[in-house]
């Protein structure tokens, strides 16, 4: 009776090996040829990505059994044209988290380029905007966007699949890092450092880190200070 949740499931994780296919700039340029392999990295971009996407709609508007959390039942919007009522709690919950989620992807595909986010390939690493807050903002917004909408829809399946979205995004986060860090090296890794993968960090936490990083700064500075200044004692005194 689920078949289509369930082919959308299987559809949907079978696009990872694809998209981890797709990120592999290099070893598909030393396999094919600069352009070449730039050229079909772009294509598995294309196929891995939208697939994906789809695949994530058809999770949501497949049938499947319906939930309704037990509180204010009695309150619901009605859309006429589909003849679908949608419980008060759940479109509030559904706009908590569907509002940043769907800001969250707009803004990191505007900071990069719908091309970057369809190909997966980008020429320079973005650190402002968004991508001062997570690495994966796009990543971020689409899992809050899939709660949102699980609620709006009362998913119930869709809601329980969740914690294998979290576990997907992940992976694919974790490998197109390591691919980024085989292309920027150390600049990504100075990135990395900075910005948290996936969940924003506190304004607390983020002070805490910007204080050490100052201190530890300081702390340099000094050590080279003294360091110049043990040359310079050390070059007048064989002078003299």
């Amino acid at each position: 009776m689920y078949i289509w949740f369930f082919i959308s499931v299987l559809g949907l994780i079978a696009t990872v090996p694809l998209h981890f296919l797709s990120v592999e700039h290099l070893k598909l340029q030393k396999r094919y040829g600069r352009e070449r392999g730039t050229k079909i990295g772009e294509i598995y971009g294309l196929i891995s990505g939208w697939s994906f996407f789809l695949f994530w709609i058809g999770i949501w508007f497949s049938p499947q059994p319906r939930f309704t959390i037990p509180i204010f039942q009695n309150l619901s919007g009605f859309i006429p044209v589909v003849s679908f009522s949608i419980p008060l709690l759940h479109l509030i919950i559904c706009a908590f988290f569907l509002l940043p989620g769907a800001w969250l992807a707009i803004r990191g595909i505007k900071e990069t380029t719908l091309k970057v986010a369809e190909t997966h390939r980008t020429e320079t690493i973005v650190t402002a905007g968004v991508y001062s807050v997570v690495r994966h903002p796009q990543y971020l917004g689409a899992l809050l966007a899939h709660t949102g909408i699980s609620f709006l829809l009362s998913a119930w399946y869709s809601l329980l699949l969740t914690p294998l979205m979290i576990a997907l995004i992940y992976l694919i986060s974790k490998k197109e890092e390591e691919e980024l860090i085989r292309e920027f090296g150390k600049e990504y890794e100075d990135y990395k450092k900075k910005v948290p993968m996936l969940i924003p960090r506190s304004r607390s936490r983020q002070k805490e880190r910007i204080t050490a990083n100052n201190t530890a700064l300081v702390f340099r500075d000094d050590s080279c200070a003294r360091l110049i200044e043990e040359a310079n004692f050390g070059h007048k005194h064989r002078s003299g």
